[in-house]
């Protein structure tokens, strides 16, 4: 009964030091900058279709330029001050993602480029990227066997 008691005052005292997270604020925050990311990205997919590139290639120019802003954000250290500002805005679209192998790569860029750069830099995307790559091979794998039984998925 004594731990019991003990464990609420605790957390009454957590309660009481922590600061209240301002909710609505920072949904509005990571609305807005991640709008304006993707904004960024449609400006210059569409762009590159006026000047006569196709969906496809389009999307992979988005996709390029957009993870060399992001890496070159992180290295000057100012994408970490965008995440703090704006949370998960910053970090759902593709430029979350290059500043997860990014940062690792610059902080461990100490111990060298093979053990520090190259062994670090997947610490965080690396199960994403081993996730993504062996849920393809199944899906392939299921597709092969389905298309060579003459049975259709759609």
């Amino acid at each position: 009964m004594d731990k019991i008691q003990t464990n609420e005052q605790y957390q009454n005292y957590v309660n009481k030091k922590s600061p209240n997270s301002p909710i609505l604020k920072n949904c509005f925050n990571a609305f807005w900058v991640g709008g304006l990311i993707c904004s960024i990205g449609q400006l210059i997919s569409d762009f590159c279709k006026y000047r006569g590139f196709d969906t496809e290639s389009s999307g992979a120019i988005v996709a390029i330029i957009l993870i060399g802003i992001s890496a070159f954000l992180t290295s000057l250290n100012l994408f970490n001050r965008i995440g703090k500002f704006a949370g998960a805005g910053s970090l759902v679209p593709i430029t979350g993602f290059a500043n997860s192998i990014v940062s690792p790569a610059i902080e461990y860029k100490s111990e060298g480029y093979v053990m520090g750069v190259g062994a670090k830099m997947f610490t965080v995307a690396g199960p994403v990227l081993v996730y993504g790559i062996s849920a393809s091979i199944l899906v392939g794998i299921v597709y092969l066997i389905f298309n060579t039984q003459s049975i259709t998925l759609v």
